[in-house]
Protein backbone atom coordinates (compact mmCIF):
# COMPACT_ATOMS: atom_id res chain seq x y z
CA UNK A 1 0.00 0.00 0.00
CA UNK A 2 1.05 3.27 -0.40
CA UNK A 3 2.99 5.57 1.90
CA UNK A 4 0.51 7.61 4.02
CA UNK A 5 0.96 11.44 4.65
CA UNK A 6 -1.13 11.93 7.75
CA UNK A 7 -0.55 16.34 7.29
CA UNK A 8 -1.93 15.94 3.56
CA UNK A 9 -4.79 13.71 4.78
CA UNK A 10 -5.47 16.06 8.30
CA UNK A 11 -5.61 19.19 5.36
CA UNK A 12 -8.23 18.28 3.41
CA UNK A 13 -10.21 17.20 6.71
CA UNK A 14 -12.56 19.79 8.11
CA UNK A 15 -16.69 20.33 8.11
CA UNK A 16 -18.58 20.39 5.49
CA UNK A 17 -19.69 24.23 4.32
CA UNK A 18 -23.41 24.08 5.42
CA UNK A 19 -23.93 27.32 3.97
CA UNK A 20 -23.32 26.67 0.39
CA UNK A 21 -26.83 23.99 0.74
CA UNK A 22 -29.45 25.52 -0.63
CA UNK A 23 -31.77 24.54 2.40
CA UNK A 24 -34.42 27.61 1.02
CA UNK A 25 -35.21 24.94 -1.44
CA UNK A 26 -35.21 21.80 -0.06
CA UNK A 27 -39.04 22.15 0.18
CA UNK A 28 -39.26 22.35 -3.27
CA UNK A 29 -39.29 18.81 -4.16
CA UNK A 30 -41.01 15.65 -2.36
CA UNK A 31 -39.20 13.53 -0.02
CA UNK A 32 -40.48 10.18 0.28
CA UNK A 33 -41.12 8.22 3.48
CA UNK A 34 -38.15 6.11 2.81
CA UNK A 35 -36.05 8.50 2.46
CA UNK A 36 -37.16 10.75 6.01
CA UNK A 37 -36.73 7.12 7.55
CA UNK A 38 -33.67 6.41 6.05
CA UNK A 39 -32.05 10.03 6.73
CA UNK A 40 -33.42 10.23 10.41
CA UNK A 41 -32.09 6.45 10.92
CA UNK A 42 -28.43 7.77 9.54
CA UNK A 43 -28.94 11.35 11.18
CA UNK A 44 -28.59 9.29 14.83
CA UNK A 45 -26.28 7.44 13.81
CA UNK A 46 -23.68 10.20 13.02
CA UNK A 47 -24.71 12.31 15.85
CA UNK A 48 -23.98 8.98 18.01
CA UNK A 49 -20.19 9.43 16.95
CA UNK A 50 -19.64 11.27 20.36
CA UNK A 51 -20.90 8.74 21.88
CA UNK A 52 -18.59 6.20 20.55
CA UNK A 53 -15.45 8.14 20.96
CA UNK A 54 -15.97 8.03 24.25
CA UNK A 55 -15.51 4.10 24.58
CA UNK A 56 -12.75 4.34 22.21
CA UNK A 57 -10.81 6.90 24.20
CA UNK A 58 -10.42 4.50 27.11
CA UNK A 59 -8.63 2.21 24.73
CA UNK A 60 -4.92 1.82 23.26
CA UNK A 61 -6.37 3.39 19.87
CA UNK A 62 -5.85 7.10 21.31
CA UNK A 63 -1.57 5.92 21.85
CA UNK A 64 -1.41 5.59 18.52
CA UNK A 65 -0.04 9.45 17.20
CA UNK A 66 -1.60 8.78 13.88
CA UNK A 67 -5.10 7.49 15.12
CA UNK A 68 -5.57 10.16 18.07
CA UNK A 69 -5.09 12.76 15.37
CA UNK A 70 -7.11 10.87 12.77
CA UNK A 71 -10.01 10.36 15.32
CA UNK A 72 -10.40 14.51 16.17
CA UNK A 73 -10.82 14.70 12.74
CA UNK A 74 -13.29 12.32 12.50
CA UNK A 75 -15.57 12.94 15.22
CA UNK A 76 -15.71 16.95 14.01
CA UNK A 77 -16.76 15.93 10.97
CA UNK A 78 -18.87 13.38 11.75
CA UNK A 79 -20.97 15.30 14.29
CA UNK A 80 -21.11 18.05 11.46
CA UNK A 81 -23.13 15.18 8.99
CA UNK A 82 -25.35 14.99 11.97
CA UNK A 83 -26.35 18.56 12.04
CA UNK A 84 -26.90 18.58 8.32
CA UNK A 85 -28.91 16.14 7.69
CA UNK A 86 -30.90 17.46 11.20
CA UNK A 87 -31.36 20.90 8.95
CA UNK A 88 -32.43 18.90 5.79
CA UNK A 89 -35.01 16.96 7.98
CA UNK A 90 -36.02 19.97 9.43
CA UNK A 91 -36.25 22.23 6.09
CA UNK A 92 -38.19 18.98 4.23
CA UNK A 93 -41.07 19.24 6.87
CA UNK A 94 -39.89 16.81 8.79
CA UNK A 95 -38.09 17.79 12.43
CA UNK A 96 -36.71 15.52 14.39
CA UNK A 97 -38.37 14.61 17.42
CA UNK A 98 -36.29 14.58 20.84
CA UNK A 99 -34.43 11.34 21.54
CA UNK A 100 -36.19 8.92 23.50
CA UNK A 101 -33.08 7.96 25.26
CA UNK A 102 -30.35 11.01 25.52
CA UNK A 103 -26.46 10.37 24.34
CA UNK A 104 -25.79 10.52 27.90
CA UNK A 105 -27.90 8.00 29.08
CA UNK A 106 -27.10 4.47 26.90
CA UNK A 107 -28.86 1.77 27.80
CA UNK A 108 -27.09 -1.25 30.21
CA UNK A 109 -25.82 -3.40 26.89
CA UNK A 110 -24.21 -0.27 25.40
CA UNK A 111 -21.91 0.44 28.24
CA UNK A 112 -21.61 -3.13 29.04
CA UNK A 113 -19.99 -3.04 25.64
CA UNK A 114 -18.36 -0.22 26.66
CA UNK A 115 -16.74 -1.73 29.43
CA UNK A 116 -15.65 -4.94 27.26
CA UNK A 117 -14.20 -2.80 24.69
CA UNK A 118 -11.93 -1.10 27.06
CA UNK A 119 -10.87 -4.57 29.13
CA UNK A 120 -10.31 -6.24 25.86
CA UNK A 121 -8.10 -3.00 24.60
CA UNK A 122 -6.01 -3.66 28.01
CA UNK A 123 -5.08 -7.28 27.21
CA UNK A 124 -4.12 -7.22 23.90
CA UNK A 125 -2.16 -5.18 22.27
CA UNK A 126 -3.02 -5.13 18.58
CA UNK A 127 -6.79 -4.02 19.52
CA UNK A 128 -6.09 -1.17 17.19
CA UNK A 129 -6.44 -3.69 14.65
CA UNK A 130 -9.82 -4.80 15.54
CA UNK A 131 -11.08 -1.44 15.78
CA UNK A 132 -9.50 -0.22 12.11
CA UNK A 133 -11.41 -3.40 10.40
CA UNK A 134 -14.49 -2.07 12.55
CA UNK A 135 -14.02 0.98 11.65
CA UNK A 136 -13.44 0.20 7.39
CA UNK A 137 -16.59 -2.26 7.23
CA UNK A 138 -18.52 0.62 9.48
CA UNK A 139 -17.55 3.51 7.17
CA UNK A 140 -18.05 1.73 3.80
CA UNK A 141 -21.40 0.50 4.57
CA UNK A 142 -21.98 4.27 5.45
CA UNK A 143 -20.68 5.41 2.37
CA UNK A 144 -22.55 3.08 0.41
CA UNK A 145 -26.14 3.64 2.04
CA UNK A 146 -25.62 7.43 1.01
CA UNK A 147 -25.03 6.36 -2.63
CA UNK A 148 -27.72 4.11 -2.73
CA UNK A 149 -29.98 7.07 -1.12
CA UNK A 150 -28.73 9.46 -3.48
CA UNK A 151 -29.87 7.20 -6.26
CA UNK A 152 -33.13 6.50 -4.91
CA UNK A 153 -34.25 9.47 -3.50
CA UNK A 154 -34.12 11.79 -6.32
CA UNK A 155 -33.71 15.14 -4.72
CA UNK A 156 -31.66 17.57 -5.87
CA UNK A 157 -30.48 19.59 -2.55
CA UNK A 158 -30.61 15.90 -1.02
CA UNK A 159 -28.03 15.20 -4.00
CA UNK A 160 -25.25 17.97 -3.33
CA UNK A 161 -25.67 17.23 0.91
CA UNK A 162 -24.44 13.59 0.46
CA UNK A 163 -21.92 13.95 -2.19
CA UNK A 164 -20.20 16.42 0.33
CA UNK A 165 -21.38 13.89 3.22
CA UNK A 166 -19.57 10.96 1.19
CA UNK A 167 -16.30 13.24 0.32
CA UNK A 168 -15.76 12.95 3.98
CA UNK A 169 -16.65 8.99 4.00
CA UNK A 170 -14.81 7.96 1.72
CA UNK A 171 -11.80 9.58 3.33
CA UNK A 172 -12.40 8.26 6.48
CA UNK A 173 -12.71 4.71 5.19
CA UNK A 174 -9.61 4.88 3.49
CA UNK A 175 -7.69 5.96 6.71
CA UNK A 176 -9.48 2.75 8.65
CA UNK A 177 -8.87 0.94 5.64
CA UNK A 178 -5.36 1.27 5.01
CA UNK A 179 -4.29 0.83 8.92
CA UNK A 180 -6.42 -2.83 9.46
CA UNK A 181 -4.80 -3.64 5.89
CA UNK A 182 -1.05 -2.82 8.09
CA UNK A 183 -2.53 -4.07 11.43
CA UNK A 184 -3.86 -7.16 10.79
CA UNK A 185 -0.60 -8.15 8.74
CA UNK A 186 0.80 -8.61 12.60
CA UNK A 187 0.94 -12.47 13.86
CA UNK A 188 -2.42 -13.21 15.40
CA UNK A 189 -3.95 -9.76 14.57
CA UNK A 190 -6.29 -11.15 11.73
CA UNK A 191 -7.46 -14.61 13.37
CA UNK A 192 -8.88 -12.55 16.59
CA UNK A 193 -10.00 -9.44 14.28
CA UNK A 194 -11.77 -12.04 12.47
CA UNK A 195 -13.49 -14.12 15.07
CA UNK A 196 -14.67 -10.59 16.75
CA UNK A 197 -16.19 -9.52 13.51
CA UNK A 198 -17.59 -12.97 12.79
CA UNK A 199 -19.05 -13.02 16.03
CA UNK A 200 -20.25 -9.37 17.57
CA UNK A 201 -20.65 -7.81 13.43
CA UNK A 202 -23.89 -5.99 12.57
CA UNK A 203 -24.27 -3.18 10.19
CA UNK A 204 -23.92 0.30 11.04
CA UNK A 205 -26.29 1.94 13.53
CA UNK A 206 -26.96 -1.27 15.02
CA UNK A 207 -28.29 -1.06 18.91
CA UNK A 208 -28.45 3.07 18.22
CA UNK A 209 -31.77 3.05 16.07
CA UNK A 210 -34.83 0.70 16.26
CA UNK A 211 -33.80 -2.76 14.79
CA UNK A 212 -37.39 -2.37 12.61
CA UNK A 213 -35.79 0.77 10.95
CA UNK A 214 -32.72 -0.83 9.70
CA UNK A 215 -34.50 -4.03 8.37
CA UNK A 216 -37.02 -1.31 6.45
CA UNK A 217 -34.23 0.78 4.89
CA UNK A 218 -32.13 -2.18 4.13
CA UNK A 219 -35.39 -3.07 1.77
CA UNK A 220 -35.72 0.12 0.95
CA UNK A 221 -31.82 1.34 -0.12
CA UNK A 222 -30.62 -2.58 -0.68
CA UNK A 223 -33.45 -4.18 -2.56
CA UNK A 224 -33.23 -5.50 -6.11
CA UNK A 225 -30.32 -5.96 -8.45
CA UNK A 226 -28.46 -2.77 -7.92
CA UNK A 227 -29.13 -2.87 -4.26
CA UNK A 228 -27.51 -6.27 -3.61
CA UNK A 229 -24.67 -5.48 -5.97
CA UNK A 230 -24.23 -2.41 -3.79
CA UNK A 231 -24.08 -5.25 -0.81
CA UNK A 232 -21.88 -7.28 -2.67
CA UNK A 233 -19.43 -4.36 -2.95
CA UNK A 234 -18.63 -3.98 0.73
CA UNK A 235 -18.55 -7.51 1.41
CA UNK A 236 -16.02 -7.99 -1.45
CA UNK A 237 -13.51 -4.95 -0.79
CA UNK A 238 -13.31 -6.19 3.08
CA UNK A 239 -12.63 -9.40 1.62
CA UNK A 240 -9.36 -8.37 0.68
CA UNK A 241 -7.93 -7.35 4.10
CA UNK A 242 -5.97 -10.26 5.30
CA UNK A 243 -7.41 -13.07 7.06
CA UNK A 244 -11.22 -12.39 5.62
CA UNK A 245 -10.65 -13.55 2.38
CA UNK A 246 -14.71 -15.83 2.96
CA UNK A 247 -15.97 -13.38 5.63
CA UNK A 248 -19.72 -13.31 5.67
CA UNK A 249 -21.16 -9.48 6.05
CA UNK A 250 -23.96 -7.34 4.29
CA UNK A 251 -25.06 -9.49 1.91
CA UNK A 252 -25.16 -12.57 4.35
CA UNK A 253 -27.37 -10.19 6.98
CA UNK A 254 -29.26 -8.98 4.19
CA UNK A 255 -30.68 -12.89 3.59
CA UNK A 256 -31.29 -13.39 7.45
CA UNK A 257 -32.93 -10.17 8.16
CA UNK A 258 -34.55 -9.10 5.23
CA UNK A 259 -34.55 -12.18 2.86
CA UNK A 260 -35.71 -13.25 -0.50
CA UNK A 261 -39.34 -12.12 -0.46
CA UNK A 262 -38.39 -8.97 1.48
CA UNK A 263 -35.85 -8.19 -1.44
CA UNK A 264 -38.54 -8.32 -3.85
CA UNK A 265 -41.18 -6.24 -1.72
CA UNK A 266 -38.34 -3.48 -1.45
CA UNK A 267 -38.07 -2.67 -5.39
CA UNK A 268 -41.90 -2.12 -5.02
CA UNK A 269 -41.66 0.21 -2.16
CA UNK A 270 -39.73 2.60 -4.51
CA UNK A 271 -42.51 2.86 -6.85
CA UNK A 272 -43.53 6.43 -5.25
CA UNK A 273 -40.72 7.98 -7.08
Amino acid sequence: MAQFDLDAWVARSGAIDLDAIAWIDVANYPVSPGTVRTLTYMQDVESHTIVYLRSLLSTRAIDDPEVATFLACWVYEETIHGLALARFLEAAGHPLPPRATPHGQEPFVKRLEAWATSTLSKMWSDFCAVHMTWGAINELTALTTYLRLKTVAGHPVLDDLLERIMRDESRHFFFYYRQADTRLRRPGAARAARLLVDRFWSPVGSGVGPADDLTLIARYLFAGDEGRAAARRIDETVRKLPGFADVQLLEAWMDRQVGPAGLKGGRNGHGHH
